[in-house]
């Protein structure tokens, strides 16, 4: 099966498929460092958030790079506490400010509201819509999306006159959410799959280890093209310069599709826990 090197969003938007992940990368040299090596080795797709706290440096590095704005697919998202439409409009702009840059390439809603939490998430999950439909109209932003949504959050944005084009979810081998998967892609969304090394807790499993060697691949390599093959654009994640090389080195071999079977039906392995039905933050 080929896999696609460019996913085209239902907008238009072309964006890599496959991006690198700074989530626990440190402000500072490290996530800049990490970020230099990504973009050295191939990588035009950069995922940050608020909540990560290195949009700073990860900024910096696009500015610094030595290559053109428009080479680059940089994502940021809103984070809980500035969900809501005046909220969101000014989260919006102080993550502009604080990465220096005029515009981002796809901004997301870090995780839904829910019923756990506020009588009103739906309420609260729209007007975060709305203001960021806003900031996509006036192209300050080139493409809007969620994470961590399922089905029963995504189906009022559907309504709306812009509908999401990425969702971004925990996806590897062990927790693949294929009812989420297949709403998604049903319904002309985009996946993102976050942690798509399962936390660092499939790289030792011994069934995975067995499955890279019969494909001479790594462990991350033979879970980063499960995702591609999939449809799911991995976000993988390091701060080795040779992983981070590796970590791309995904387009010059295919995983059978009696081996992609086997991989889907390992038991849950790597699991986050975070649940967005049951998320308490």
């Amino acid at each position: 099966m080929e896999v696609k090197k460019i996913y085209t969003l239902r907008n238009g938007v072309e964006m890599p498929g496959v991006g690198f992940g700074t989530w626990k990368a440190k402000d500072g040299e490290d996530a800049f460092n990490s970020i230099i090596s990504a973009i050295e080795a191939g990588y035009r797709h950069i995922d940050t958030a608020t909540l990560y706290k290195n949009e700073a440096s990860v900024g910096k590095a696009v500015r610094e790079c030595g290559l053109k704005r428009e080479e680059l697919f940089v994502t940021s998202k809103v984070w809980n506490k500035a969900r809501g439409y005046e909220k969101t409009k000014a989260a919006f702009e102080k993550t502009l400010n604080i990465m220096g840059l005029d515009y981002l390439d796809l901004y997301l809603i870090h995780w839904p509201a829910i019923p756990l939490q506020f009588e009103d998430w739906n309420d609260i999950n729209l007007g975060t819509w709305k203001a960021m439909t806003e900031l996509y109209k006036e192209g300050r932003i080139r493409a809007i999306g969620t994470a961590n949504f399922y089905p029963k959050h995504l189906e009022s944005l559907m309504e709306t006159e812009v509908q999401p084009m990425v969702n971004q979810i925990e996806y590897h081998p062990g927790y693949l959410q294929q009812e989420v998967v297949d709403y998604c892609q049903a319904n002309g969304i985009v996946v993102q799959g976050w942690s798509p090394l399962g936390n660092g807790a499939v790289l030792g499993n011994e069934f995975l280890a067995e499955m890279a060697a019969k494909y001479d691949k790594s462990v991350a390599q033979i879970c980063l093209r499960f995702a591609a093959q999939n449809g799911v654009v991995p976000l993988p994640k390091s701060v080795t310069p040779s992983r981070i090389a590796s970590n791309l080195d995904i387009y010059n071999f295919e995983i059978s599709d009696e081996d992609m079977k086997a991989i889907a039906a390992m038991p849950e392995t790597g699991f986050s826990g975070w649940n967005p039905n049951e998320i308490d933050f």
